[in-house]
């Protein structure tokens, strides 16, 4: 019997009873090895967490940074603007040398229900970010300018982070241990298997708890 109807009862049972380990150790078990984005993708503020479906944004690094005032960001904006309720900003391409995201950023996203944004490189305008409490994961914080840096070349595409290949609408979820892909072919399958696997462990903490063993805990339950 599938456990939720849509994405809002998914992504809500998630933040209720998952986390990215849980959801990490099934992909390895369905022989999806790379799903885990670089360890350096980080949450902003270490209670924020991010569930939602991806929009890939790529960017690059530009070499004239006059020639690029002229139009800054190049398709960011755009690339912002076209956010749905319950999506992920994803943005990798360019270089970690300037700030991928920022305070007002997230004030548009959060106006048009994104669930939250995970760029590979840096994020500025940290103080504000924590008032909107807008669930953010990166490097870390810099407040070099992007619009003489880099710009946006492409939107809703295919990108690759680190091991992980991304494509549009796969499941992006973060937590405080980093931030994992679940493609949207086998999303059924990881959900429903790390609910199971999570109320398992449930049962083992409470066996363990009242005194039984580990190794006799792992060959009742085969979870560990």
């Amino acid at each position: 019997m599938k456990l939720w109807k849509n994405d809002a009862e998914l992504f809500a049972l998630a933040k209720k009873e998952l986390f990215t380990c849980v959801v990490g150790d099934i992909l390895d078990k369905l022989g999806r090895y790379h799903q885990f984005l670089p360890p350096q993708i980080q949450a902003l503020r270490e209670d924020m967490i991010v569930i939602g479906r991806a929009l890939p944004v790529l960017s690059v690094d530009t070499k004239d940074p006059d020639a690029a005032m002229k139009k800054p960001f190049g398709l960011m904006l755009e690339a912002l603007d076209d956010l749905k309720p319950n999506e992920v900003y994803v943005n990798t391409g360019s270089s970690p040398r300037n700030a991928l995201w920022g305070g007002l950023m997230s004030t548009r996203a959060l106006k048009l229900g994104a669930a939250g944004v995970v760029v590979n490189g840096y994020v500025r305008d940290t103080r504000e970010i924590y008032k909107l409490n807008y669930p953010t994961f990166c490097f870390g914080r810099y407040g070099q300018d992007s619009a003489p840096r880099y710009k946006v070349v492409d939107f809703r595409v295919p990108v690759k982070i680190g091991d992980v290949r991304l494509a549009p609408g796969d499941i992006i979820y973060g937590d405080i241990d980093g931030v994992l892909v679940v493609p949207r072919a086998v999303e059924a399958d990881v959900f429903r298997l790390a609910l199971e696997k999570a109320r398992g462990e449930k049962r083992v903490k409470k066996a363990i708890e009242a005194g039984m063993s580990a190794v006799a805990a792992f060959k009742k339950y085969s979870i560990m």
